[in-house]
């Protein structure tokens, strides 16, 4: 019964394509806040801030497992970097360094830095680095490191179809049971739905016809679409899309228009859905030109414009409102693809305890997860990797308790305090998000040493070569070499991670500003990162 995740080596093409396709609404880059972003009347894209740009390149080992790649520092255009970056040769000039490029950086804002040598154990340098501030997406590392410490990196999440009457070829309800997948996603599975997948599984253990209905079962998270903090603005946006157990495609659906025959146009929701209701007046006109908009009304999606007879198909996609329902109603229309009768409707709903397995489908390993969602910066993965490290902990997977069992491992492993944590989620979109640079450079320090710490540095963007550093600290010491999380929100910039300094120390370090002038606080950074990796001590 069991159907494992190809990893889709296409998923870059994928979304190059969703930037491409003509009509699409959704813009090219995406910003955990939206005011850098423009504002598309359906959905933005699914990362996080302005410098999240789609693609990938090769993993990066751990900088402490690797011989460093440097870029070398005398070249013609390092030369003329001037004063970007330094070469302190003791702890107290690196210091001095540090210092000075921080409190010349700023008109305004306040900082909270911590940098520590993980491989000597000392620290290098402090700036307010117990100060409360908001972490943007630099939060996402404390998400990773509690869900690797919880289930490890081979770990994969259930989606299950079960039936409590195992009847043969006619069973009573048919009930799909979330358990947190976040990569239950048409991107990850090679060109089909994973629903497609799944009503295959139950076409084939026999199953002709289910007198029930479909059951969307959520019951391991609660049922909290929205976390605290998360701003109003965010909510038509795909970066901020609704939580639950069971979601479908990171709650995000296509709707799909290309022309047809007699002046009329072909429209179709992609993954389909019985649960959610579509009507159009789109017409064809003459050309390859045309303009489609889809909006939620009363009754389900309304699709009105034109297409272009010579037209390609054109994507509209629009963020899913209830997402348990949406994946049950993909599964009914999936086996209805497939030759399975069902009588009954969809609707939520909890499976019996006695309830029995007919099919399932798994995630790709934790490890690929926590590389997608560190890389893209992916809030939906997040937000589910949050809840499913509670409810591995024997609890309800809520934000609640969430925090609850992100704070129990930073006090254990960690050696952080309880209160110098206080979230809402597991993104840090919410502006009810506040953490310390210590507690972010604790969390750095244990995951390096930890069984799995070569995933968490894997999982990390590059420094002038990959994702969100990918055209930072070019052409400097930190180049190939520094291993870091981005955040950025309208109020906060951040940066959290590693760097090998010359003489072979790992150090570990966390940026976090918030205030006004984010983009003089990110070329501090951008200065900072260097310098780090450019010293050196006996």
């Amino acid at each position: 019964m069991r159907a494992q995740f190809a990893c889709a080596d296409s998923w870059r093409a994928l979304l190059v394509a969703f930037v491409l396709l003509p009509g699409l609404a959704v813009p090219r880059t995406a910003q955990t806040q939206s005011a850098e972003s423009p504002v598309s009347p359906s959905v933005r894209a699914l990362g996080d801030g302005p410098e999240a740009t789609p693609g990938a390149t090769q993993r990066k080992s751990p900088a402490s497992r690797r011989t460093p790649k440097r870029t070398p520092v005398r070249t013609a255009r390092a030369a003329t970097l001037g004063s970007a970056f330094s070469s302190p040769r003791s702890a107290e000039a690196l210091n001095q360094t540090l210092g000075s490029i921080l409190h010349s950086s700023t008109r305004s804002g306040q900082w909270g830095v911590l940098v520590m040598s993980v491989t000597r154990g000392d620290t290098l340098y402090a700036e307010q680095p117990d100060r409360l501030l908001k972490p943007a997406s630099t939060m996402k590392l404390m998400t990773t490191a509690v869900a690797l410490e919880k289930f490890g990196p081979d770990h994969t999440f259930e989606t299950r179809a079960l039936t409590d009457n195992n009847g043969g070829k006619v069973i009573g309800n048919l009930y799909l049971q979330g358990g947190g997948d976040p990569t239950l996603s048409l991107r990850f599975w090679q060109g089909e739905s994973p629903m497609d997948v799944l009503a295959k599984q139950i076409a084939a253990a026999g199953v002709e016809r289910i007198g029930g209905d479909v059951i969307a079962d959520e019951s391991a998270f609660d049922s909290e679409r929205i976390p605290v903090g998360w701003k109003s603005s965010y909510l038509m946006s795909a970066y901020a899309a609704p939580v639950s157990a069971l979601s479908l495609n990171e709650n995000v659906v296509w709707v799909v228009t290309r022309p047809g025959d007699n002046n009329n146009a072909l429209v179709e929701l992609d993954p389909p859905s019985t649960a959610i209701p579509l009507t159009s007046t789109v017409k064809v006109v003459g050309g390859s030109g045309g303009r489609i908009l889809a909006r939620y009304n009363g009754a389900g999606i309304q699709v009105s414009g034109t297409i272009g007879a010579q037209s390609g198909p054109r994507r509209y996609g629009l963020v899913v409102h209830e997402p348990p329902v949406f994946a049950a109603g993909a599964l009914l229309a999936s086996l209805e693809q497939v030759g399975v009768k069902v009588d009954g409707t969809v609707r939520a709903g909890v499976a019996p305890a006695n309830a029995v397995a007919i099919a399932e489908l798994h995630s790709l390993p934790l490890a690929n997860i926590v590389s997608y969602m560190n890389r893209e910066s992916i809030n939906h993965f997040a937000e589910l990797l949050f809840r499913d490290a509670a409810h591995e902990s024997g609890k309800q997977g809520t934000a609640r308790n969430g925090l609850e069992t992100l704070r129990e491992f930073l006090v254990a492993k960690t050696g952080a305090r309880r209160d110098d944590i206080r979230v809402a989620d597991g993104s840090g979109l919410s502006e009810a998000d506040s953490l310390t640079a210590r507690t972010m450079v604790q969390l750095l320090s244990y995951a390096h040493h930890a069984p799995w710490g070569s995933t968490f540095h894997a999982s990390l963007p590059v420094a002038g070569e990959s994702e969100l550093l990918r055209r930072r600290m070019r052409a400097t010491p930190a180049q190939g070499n520094l291993h870091a999380k981005t955040g950025t929100t309208n109020s906060v910039i951040s940066l959290a991670g590693y760097v090998t300094a010359l003489n072979g120390e790992v150090l570990a370090f966390a940026f976090i500003y918030n205030g006004a002038d984010r983009w003089s606080a990110k070329s501090a950074m951008d200065r900072m990162g260097p310098t780090l990796a450019n010293f050196h001590r006996d």
